[in-house]
């Protein structure tokens, strides 16, 4: 029978300890925001949600319409007007939004295919930014400041993921 050692001992029972309060921490539950919640479950269905400090994009759909991107301005816990990005025509999968709520990229389905797309909000315009080598485009991740996209890319079967870096 090996001996365990005090000091094991303790170190061991110092990271139940631990274990333990972490865990009872989270019996308790979290909590929703209060004033955000009632107004994105009346969206509908939501889905691939993008969170930072002052800005929520998710695309939702509610029965019978299209799925469309939202976004939410988190100070004022209202949507915000998208106008030029959401099309009648395409399908969005996935998006990601910066902190100033300035750039929102956007993975979406057209005429049977994806591609990668770059809104600027006070432009009201779309961008799509080819992906080089070919591939389908899945998921996104915006940085903070707007300038790298995380992009997650099947190629050949195999999934990568590029970062590109926007002007």
């Amino acid at each position: 029978m090996t001996a365990i050692s005090p000091r094991a001992s303790i170190s061991a029972g110092l990271w139940g300890g631990a274990l333990a309060l972490l865990l009872a921490g989270c019996q308790a539950g979290l909590r929703p925001i209060q004033g955000l919640n009632q107004p994105l479950s009346s969206l509908g269905d939501s889905q691939s949600p993008s969170l930072n400090s002052d800005w929520l994009a998710l695309i939702s759909s509610r029965a019978g319409n299209r799925a469309q991107v939202q976004l939410i301005d988190r100070r004022r816990n209202a949507p915000v007007p998208l106008p030029g990005l959401n099309r009648p025509d395409s399908l969005p999968i996935s998006v990601a939004v910066d902190q100033r709520g300035e750039r929102i990229a956007l993975v979406r389905q057209r005429d049977d295919r994806s591609e990668l797309v770059i809104h600027r909000r006070s432009l009201q315009a779309s961008q799509t930014v080819p992906i080089e080598p070919a591939g389908v485009p899945q998921r996104v991740s915006l940085s903070a400041d707007g300038r790298v996209l995380a992009v997650e890319v099947s190629r050949a079967g195999l999934w990568q993921v590029d970062l590109l870096e926007l002007p």
